[in-house]
């Protein structure tokens, strides 16, 4: 499937929460859920395939957190890198040629500058770090 081939033809369907899946495989984990990529491979890709079978058209990565602020509360943060690579061949694998993947960016935790003490240029290069691993 390619997103040009169905963009604006139908309604397009996500999938869901990722951890709340995790957490109902009851799989008890003390690190970042972007860790299980590596870990638990297969509960990831088999979360990712009851998403596609269940008609989602497009799967997220597990990445939500896979940004550096966010795995160096965790020590992971040298492992953003393999971490969000693994997660998107997980992704892709799952997905196969039934659904799109999207990478999944969130917040790193931090309020910029002036409210905060993250400043806008680290923030970006923090996003673009993860994004490269996509």
């Amino acid at each position: 499937m390619k997103l040009q081939e169905v963009w604006g033809t139908r309604v397009l369907c996500l999938d869901g929460a990722m951890g709340t899946m995790i957490q109902e495989a009851g799989v008890t984990f003390t690190t970042a859920p972007e860790r299980l990529n590596i870990s638990h491979p297969q509960l990831i890709y088999e979360i990712h395939r009851a998403y596609v079978n269940a008609g989602a058209d497009i799967i997220e990565t597990n990445t939500f957190g896979g940004n550096r602020i966010k795995l160096a509360n965790y020590g992971l943060e040298e492992e953003v890198h393999l971490l969000n690579k693994a997660a998107v061949e997980l992704a892709k694998k799952a997905a196969g040629d039934k659904a799109l993947v999207a990478a999944s960016m969130g917040p790193t935790g931090k309020f910029l500058e002036p409210v905060g003490d993250l400043p806008f240029d680290e923030a970006v290069e923090i996003f673009k770090e993860q994004a490269r691993a996509f």
